[in-house]
This record gives structure tokens, sequence and C-alpha cells, in this order.
């Protein structure tokens, strides 16, 4: 691939870096993108050129990922790219953030990835991609290798549907190849060959941000805590099963409480009930949930309230007013729960 042109439209003798990019742009840029583009500043205040393939073989990328990344930045309107007859990128200009006026920088924060509102449409939608599409990336050797790794891990020859799915993380998530690996085999090591399921995972992490290995590592490491440390709570010594996975990931992320009440609630359903845990823990999660228990300071309160309109149901007067009143206990919870 032929050298490409970097045009120098201010002029420094020194490698600097506008105090706006650090501020507005470096904190949710990748690894990747963050490294391409300090090294084109580099690479343009010391008038050396470079390559695709150079840039490539620098950072251990492939081609795609470099292409990926400057049109990362080109989005961003932090550079220009020129393209040459076989529209291949032939040279980039790299703006001056301190010279552009303000309304036209895109901060990153505000344009990333956004986590749907209930009853929205989900923020990544997996196209529908025509056999002609599929084809035209197996002659993609990055692509292909994706695939040969995922049947590796899978044990099976992929089906249409199954190679649409790599495709979706590939094309419309922006998954790297090395995150797409690191995909399957964390599902794959939890007991999960679904692509259903490992679409799932993967919308999460593009929802949260996550773009390198690193990062899905480190939320993988906090989940798996969470999960250990509930199963534990309940009693159980097992691997959890996919529904009572199901059960922590709703009450960590459709709920939103931390890990400090969620171990909680399971406390309160371990002295509670001996079977149906999960469930129990659910139900009183679900009740704080409604009645906007968030701390287990609000959690004494809103049980000390309820025990006191049970004592005195006839008074009115002295109810707890920071929350709403409820006719439950905990005694009753479970059949209430498992008649429904």
């Amino acid at each position: 691939m032929s050298p490409l042109t970097i045009y120098k439209d201010n002029y420094s003798d020194a490698t600097v870096i506008s105090n706006c990019f650090i501020d507005e742009y470096m904190k949710d840029a990748n690894d990747a993108q963050l490294k391409i583009y300090l090294y084109l500043i580099r690479m343009m205040s010391a008038n050396l050129p470079t390559s695709i393939s150079d840039i490539a073989d620098k950072f251990n990328l492939t081609e795609r990922d470099v292409v990926r990344a400057l049109k990362y930045w080109e989005e961003k309107k932090l550079l220009i790219l020129d393209y040459n007859d076989n529209n291949h990128i032939a040279g980039i200009h790299i703006q001056d953030m301190d010279k552009m006026p303000r309304g036209e920088i895109v901060p990153l924060a505000k344009k990333a990835m956004p986590v749907p509102a209930k009853n929205e449409k989900p923020a990544f939608e997996k196209p529908k991609y025509t056999p002609s599409q599929l084809r035209a990336l197996k002659d993609d050797d990055v692509f292909s290798e994706i695939i040969f790794v995922s049947e590796q891990y899978l044990e099976k020859t992929l089906s249409t549907s199954e190679i649409s799915s790599i495709v979706f993380f590939y094309d419309t998530l922006g998954f790297s190849q090395e995150l797409i690996d690191y995909l399957i085999e964390y599902c794959v090591g939890h007991g999960h060959k679904s692509m259903h399921y490992i679409e799932k995972v993967a919308m999460n992490w593009a929802e949260e941000h996550v773009t390198t290995v690193r990062q899905a590592k480190l939320r993988s490491n906090k989940y798996d805590k969470l999960v250990y440390a509930v199963m534990k709570a309940l009693g159980k010594n097992s691997v959890p099963t996919q529904t009572e996975a199901d059960y922590i990931t709703r009450w960590s992320r459709e709920y939103g409480f931390d890990k400090e009440m969620i171990l909680t609630a399971c406390e309160k359903a371990v002295l509670a009930v001996d079977k149906n845990r999960f469930q129990y823990t659910d139900g009183i999660l679900n009740k704080w949930l409604k009645a906007g228990v968030r701390t287990k300071a609000q959690a004494s309160a809103f049980d000390q309230s309820f025990k006191q309109s049970k004592a005195a149901p006839q008074k009115s007067g002295g109810q707890f007013q920071d929350f709403k009143q409820n006719t439950y206990d905990y005694a009753s919870l479970e059949q209430e729960i498992l008649s429904n």
C-alpha cells in the first residue's frame, strides 16, 4: 500500500496535543484510536511519512482496524481523509482543534453508543445481510480468521444465521478481531454456546462502551464477582443456571441495585425461606424498587414502617412518610410469588 501524505495545516516543531482533545475526546476513545491519532500527530510534527500498513505493523493491528480508527476520527471532524481513484486512503488532513468553532466539536460522551430507555427500540439493531454481502466478507482475511476461531470455540461449522451475527459484531458494533475472539471465548467458557446469548452479551458490551479486551475483562471480572457473591449468599455452591444468572443480571442492570443491596436482600431471603430463594430475593428487590428504596438505611426504615402499620393498622397518623405503604410481609411473600 502506498505511503500516506499527511498535510500540515498548522506548523509546530514539537508534538503538541490540544487540551480540547484531552478534555473532550481522549477519555472515551479506545486504545487503537488513541494510539493512531497520537502517532499521526507525532509523524506530522516531524515531517515523517507513514502508511496504513506501517501503522498496523507498529501497533500490531490489522489494516482494517487502522482504517476504521481513521474513519472514526474523521467522523468526529478531527481528520479529513483524501482518497485515490481506487477509493483507498491517500492523504490525511489533521485539523487544528484550537481553531475549530466550538459548535463543531463533537464530544464523544454525548455521541457514544446510547443505552435505550424502556419501551424504546434497542440501541443496536442487527441488520439483515444479503448473501452477496456475506460472500464478500469471506474474502476478508481478518473476517475469515474470526470465523475460523469462532468455529473452534463453538466446535461446529457456523450456519448462515450465526455468520450474520459475527458480521453484526464486526461491522455494526465495530468490534475488533481480538474483542470478538474474547467475546466467544468468554461466553463458551461460561457454558453458553447459543449465538442468541452471545449477541446479548455483545450488545451489553457495546452499550457499556466496551471497545477493548482489557475493558471486557474488567467488566466480566466485576460481574463474575457479583455472581459468586450472590450464589454464596443464597447458599448455592454450584455454577449458576441460565435462569439464576438472568435474575442477577436483572437486579444489577435493570433494577440498578448495587452489590450491598442485592446481598442484603439475599440475606433476608435466606432467613425467610429454604427454597425458591432467587424468586424470593427478586420479590424483595422488586418491592424496594417500586418504593424507591436504594440504601440499607432506607430498607430498614421501610421494614420498620411496615411493622408499625401491621401492629397498629387502625392508626394513620404515624405512618412513615418517605415510602409508599405496602401490604406484604416476608413470611407471606413466598406464597405470593409462587402463586403468580
